[in-house]
């Protein structure tokens, strides 16, 4: 019998550590979660479901004005803010109950509160102290800003999604999946928006192609793109609108600045200089393949690793941790060929390596690619374009790397990842019958490489 009042304590409840701590439950093991903010974590709370929610939101002023090539002539609505927050937050809430009944369902002990690792075997939350056989930390990570006068009044994604009124004008800051994605967000829920990235172009390490696509198309529908452009100082004026200074000297007033420019692992305040756990500069906990740091019963997964940040990656590693944990049977994950989305307009989907990546791992490549204005725009007026790229190893003919910019492309990309998990060929996507009419019939219809 084990001395510990449990076999496993897991520190944040995320999509990871919830998933974690169920599984080692089912498993058999006692299992304790804390959690200081949301339950359900960033995923759930202020990361990927709202934000979908919001692109969903931010949709229909197209699709209104799309209708009327379909003969749908009726004025366009009205959008108001308030719905969407309260009728976001209602389905947030209901994820949350979710949450919380899987690990009541698992028989999982949870903590309310700010939890501290006060030894290698030792947890406290509040005024309580329980003892743990293993340490699981599944903290995730936290947005970061700029160290520049006015900090203070730029907010990031956690905010946005809370903020009272929709303001007017946005000035959002960064180049990766968070900031393209607000500026559409905002862009079609009518915010005179502008993206300013400190880089020539912005969703570096996406393959070229689609970076100067999305460029475009965004252009397209006036968002403002500073590229090579870095925020020096925010300043709150009298009128209570913002105004922003650049580097360069430029100065614009706008009603927010949001700071998409990074996150950071969560390990503030965790007691982790209580244990021999190493960590890189930033903070991210070192693990090996089975999630073990430098202290051999404390484990990391997920963002706060700052591996890979996404939140099916963290749910895979958590089944990693516990079969080889408490289920006798050790996993190590495959992180090759991660399809991947960016919920930006249009969305952009991709699996496996990019052009730049493929020329520089193979002696030969044939690169696939096709852009086209989907059937749906010959009657709605939008000029929008889609974009089809496969890249294949010519001496294998086994495909590398498979990109789509366009209508719902991470639907698509999503069975196409499980045919390059496969090592899927170009023979047998040429091979494959397409479905007509659709985008996607395109994927299986290319035959002559660039």
């Amino acid at each position: 019998m084990s001395t510990y009042d449990y076999d496993l304590f897991v520190i944040g409840v995320g999509s990871g550590g919830v998933r974690a701590a169920r599984m080692s439950a089912q498993y058999g093991a006692r299992v304790a979660t804390a959690e200081e903010k949301y339950m359900g974590g960033t995923c759930v709370n202020v990361g990927c479901i709202p934000k979908k929610l919001f692109v969903y939101a931010s949709h229909y002023h197209d699709d209104f004005s799309e209708a009327k090539g379909y003969g749908w002539l009726s004025h366009q609505p009205d959008f108001d803010w308030t719905t969407l927050l309260a009728n976001k937050d209602k389905e947030i809430l209901r994820l949350n109950g979710i949450y919380e009944g899987l690990l009541e369902g698992a028989g999982v002990t949870h903590f309310d509160g700010r939890a501290r690792i006060l030894d290698a075997h030792t947890i406290s939350v509040g005024d309580k102290q329980v003892t743990t056989d293993k340490i699981l930390i599944a903290t995730g990570g936290w947005p970061t800003k700029q160290s520049i006068p006015g900090a203070e009044h730029i907010i990031t994604s956690n905010e946005a999604f809370y903020l009272e009124t929709l303001p007017k004008r946005a000035l959002i800051l960064g180049g990766g999946y968070i900031a393209v994605e607000f500026a559409g967000i905002y862009a079609g829920l009518g915010v005179q928006t502008e993206l300013a990235y400190r880089g020539p172009l912005f969703l570096r390490g996406f393959d070229d192609d689609v970076r100067h696509l999305v460029q475009s198309e965004l252009e397209k529908k006036e968002i403002a793109l500073s590229f090579e452009s870095t925020v020096a100082a925010g300043e709150q004026r009298p009128s209570g609108a913002l105004r922003g200074t650049f580097e360069e000297g430029r100065v614009i007033e706008t009603d927010v600045i949001l700071a998409a420019t990074g996150r950071k692992p969560a390990v503030a305040d965790l007691g982790l200089e209580t244990v021999n756990v190493a960590q890189r500069e930033n903070g991210a906990i070192i693990v090996d393949d089975q999630y073990q740091t430098s202290e051999p019963n404390i484990f990391a997964l997920g963002d706060v690793t700052d591996r890979i940040q996404l939140t099916p990656v963290a749910i895979q590693e958590a089944m990693c941790f516990a079969s080889t944990q408490f289920a006798g049977k050790p996993q190590v994950m495959d992180y090759s060929d991660i399809a991947t989305a960016v919920f930006c307009q249009p969305n952009i989907a991709t699996v496996g390596l990019t052009e730049a990546e493929a020329r520089g791992q193979y002696s030969a490549i044939r690169v696939y690619r096709s852009q086209f204005r989907p059937l749906k725009h010959t009657l709605s007026g939008s000029e929008e374009q889609s974009l089809m790229k496969i890249i294949v190893d010519d001496a294998t003919d086994r495909v590398v790397g498979i990109h789509m910019v366009g209508a719902e492309a991470g639907e698509i990309i999503q069975g196409l990842a499980v045919a390059m998990k496969a090592g899927v060929t170009k023979a047998i996507m040429d091979q494959t019958v397409g479905i007509h009419p659709t985008a996607a019939e395109e994927f299986v219809t290319m035959r002559a490489a660039l």
